[in-house]
């Protein structure tokens, strides 16, 4: 396999032909933000929350799925990326109705790490306050798409891992809302194993175990990188 040379914040990083700037980033131990990453499914650029500037390419690009090239200068934190981020993130607040001080996920919420990281302490868009619903339908779990940023990491998770393919994304555009089955309630959908997964790959409150409450919400995370090593090395103990 042959190997791709480039420079990140400076930092020389030899790669795999093949691999995306996030991955060469977190190789050279350059931290950058993400939402809708996660290790083990694939990525699809949702969030934006990872965008680069490269030396000669005039618009910024997505690290999770843009791929190294030789020669390739990666910037990860100049002024303009800064303002971007903190943009994206006070519109992901604005768009929808996160309300920290009684969500499930409170103090344990990526959005909320997100948004001290870029150092948003207040939006500068107008509060949109949608009316979104609430389904309770589960006999475990609660899906309250007030919460949802729209990552989809629960639609990766169930079709790649679970193979359940439970959850998908409905409508377009602003009225885009995360949806189970054939937009039937969550409890009525046959395909659903009730595994959770899709529980620990939620980054924020919107998916959650019944009975929590305010700051409870725990991710094993370590469970789906689990599933996703055996999968791949067929070594099933853990």
């Amino acid at each position: 396999m042959s190997v791709k040379t480039l420079k990140i914040d400076g930092i020389d990083v030899a790669i795999e032909e093949g691999a995306s700037i996030l991955q060469a980033a977190r190789e050279a131990g350059v931290a950058l933000p993400t939402l809708c990453h996660l290790d083990g499914v694939t990525d699809i650029g949702a969030c934006r929350l990872c965008m680069v500037e490269i030396a000669g390419t005039p618009k910024l690009l997505p690290a999770c799925v843009t791929q190294v090239a030789e020669g390739m200068e990666v910037s990860t934190n100049t002024p303009k990326l800064q303002d971007y981020r903190r943009m994206v993130v006070e519109l992901l607040f604005a768009e929808g109705n996160h309300v920290c001080s009684f969500c499930v996920a409170n103090g344990n919420c990526e959005l909320q790490d997100v948004a001290i990281e870029v150092g948003m302490d207040h939006s500068r868009f107008s509060y949109r306050f949608p009316d979104r619903k609430v389904d309770n339908s589960h006999p475990l779990f609660s899906i309250d798409h007030n919460r949802c940023i729209l990552c989809t990491r629960c639609v990766r998770v169930c079709d790649e891992i679970e193979g359940a393919h439970v959850w998908d994304v409905a409508q377009r555009g602003e009225n885009c809302y995360i949806v189970s089955g054939l937009n039937q309630p969550w409890g009525a959908v046959d395909a659903c194993t009730s595994c959770g997964k899709c529980v620990d790959a939620c980054p924020t409150g919107s998916i959650f175990r019944k009975g929590e409450t305010t700051g409870e919400k725990e991710r094993d995370r370590n469970k789906l990188e689990f599933l996703v090593r055996a999968r791949e090395n067929k070594e099933w103990t853990r």
